[in-house]
């Protein structure tokens, strides 16, 4: 079959396709005389397990691993285990980050009137011109220094 149809069969677009193959994560494939990629359900298949681990967001270094162990019959289950587990930690690590994201995000969006005047919390957090508590201060600076960074942030803003 042709990339086109490897690429309906795997669910993987052509131009990812060609780009495993270029960065190495799937063999050559043969060509026709035409130059045409030739792809078999071998390669199909190895095309779906990317896909699928990819989609459970492996890395592609992550990626490549697990097709090697995939692919050696002689490998012990703790290797495979070892990299979902990992994975595993970093996913709730940008989980965690995410929810962090979310709870300060909430709580600027609760501080923000949202009406028609331009004084906007929301603006002046992302600014680093005031916390949404409202005490005044940057992060760590004493209320004269948090006021001239403040005040020189707004000077670079506004020049």
């Amino acid at each position: 079959m042709n990339i086109g149809q490897a690429s309906e069969a795997s669910g993987v677009s052509a131009k990812m396709i060609r780009y495993y193959e270029e960065i190495g994560l799937i063999r050559p494939m043969g060509r026709t005389g035409n130059n045409y990629r030739v792809y078999g359900e071998d390669e199909v298949h190895i095309l779906r397990f990317i896909r699928r681990a990819r989609s459970l967001g492996f890395s592609l270094e992550e990626t490549e691993t697990l097709l090697k162990l995939w692919q050696d019959r002689s490998r012990e289950s703790a290797a495979v285990k070892e990299v979902a587990t990992a994975h595993i930690v970093d996913l709730e690590r940008r989980i965690a980050e995410m929810q962090g994201m979310v709870k300060t995000l909430k709580h600027l969006a609760d501080c923000c009137g949202g009406d028609h005047r331009p004084n906007c919390p929301i603006l002046d957090d992302l600014a680093g011109d005031s916390s949404a508590e409202g005490d005044g201060s940057a992060e760590g600076d004493s209320s004269a220094e948090g006021e001239a960074s403040r005040s020189a942030g707004k000077t670079k803003l506004h020049a």
